[in-house]
């Protein structure tokens, strides 16, 4: 059997090789094969996507040049809140968009590493630090299901709009429970699923590299990350991404299946005794909750 991450890694390698540093322009979309196909990633790109999903204009020009790709589907650090000093992690970091606003919060003290697990990606994001002179962000290549960072490394973990892409989820939210510090958080942006999608649309390799068929309810991202052993778990639906969400695959009714989401939740400082342990299964495949059907 095929791993679905390939597809997701070829689409998003492409996006990083035809978006112009330089301008930003778009080429042809990265989530189509051979024949061009209007996609998620065509149509999030650019500035104008950023300033969409809640970007400000002043955020954005102070990036380095090639950082803004236009791929998120919120804005993860107004819910993180990373401190002076803090350690940041990003799941798969991209362009380094996020990973570049964080080094503004954790200042010379801080730290702040991008994972991805798209060579083309970090390959981008490197050379973005290394012109702008950054000297504490670094970006490592891996997957967010067996993150290269150590045990209790960092103090914040967050991603926009990747988690979703994952064919493991339960595993990613246990790696994050493992790399955090305790008393750590994680803040995600991501896609939960709101009606109830057919098993037509789940199976789409298209759809799912574009961030629609693999979103979970909100019921379910819960249960993950309860099973992995985090506590305050919130999970915030937000109904306005409707409007943007409507444009990233024509004909495709994405905003009537799927919705943005702000995902917070913390590791205990100290473990429970009796806690439950974090499950092994792929919690991920287990339909915990039913989203609604769309009438």
């Amino acid at each position: 059997m095929s791993d679905p991450r390939e597809n997701v890694r070829e689409n998003y390698a492409r996006r990083a090789l035809q978006t112009a540093p330089e301008t930003g322009a778009r080429g042809t979309p990265c989530c189509s094969g051979d024949a061009p196909k209007p996609s998620v990633l065509d149509a999030k790109a650019g500035p104008s996507s950023s300033l969409a999903v809640g970007y400000t204009a002043e955020q954005l020009a102070s990036l380095p040049e090639g950082a803004d790709m236009g791929l998120g589907c919120g804005t993860p650090l107004h819910l993180a809140d990373p401190q002076l000093g803090e350690t940041v992690l990003d799941l798969g970091s991209g362009g380094g968009l996020d990973c570049f606003l964080a080094l503004e919060r954790v200042g010379a003290a801080g730290r702040v590493i991008g994972v991805d697990m798209t060579a083309e990606m970090i390959a981008r994001a490197r050379k973005a630090a290394a012109d702008a002179g950054y000297p504490n962000v670094e970006f490592r290549l891996g997957e967010i299901e067996n993150l290269p960072v150590a045990d209790g490394a960092v103090d914040v973990i967050i991603s926009n709009c990747v988690i979703n892409l994952s064919p493991d989820k339960q595993r990613v939210y246990e790696e994050c429970f493992r790399v955090l510090a305790p008393g750590g958080r994680v803040a995600f942006s991501d896609v939960v699923e709101i009606h109830e999608m057919s098993e037509e649309i789940r199976a789409d390799a298209f759809l799912n590299s574009c961030c629609i068929g693999g979103a979970r309810t909100p019921g379910a991202v819960e249960a993950m990350l309860t099973a992995a052993g985090f506590e305050e778990v919130v999970v915030a639906v937000k109904g306005e991404s409707k409007a943007f969400i409507k444009d990233w695959a024509p004909g495709s009714s994405a905003e009537d299946y799927v919705a943005s989401a702000d995902i917070s939740a913390t590791k205990p400082r100290i473990t429970r005794l009796g806690a439950p342990k974090p499950a092994a299964t792929k919690a991920c495949c287990a339909k915990t909750e039913a989203a609604p059907k769309k009438g």
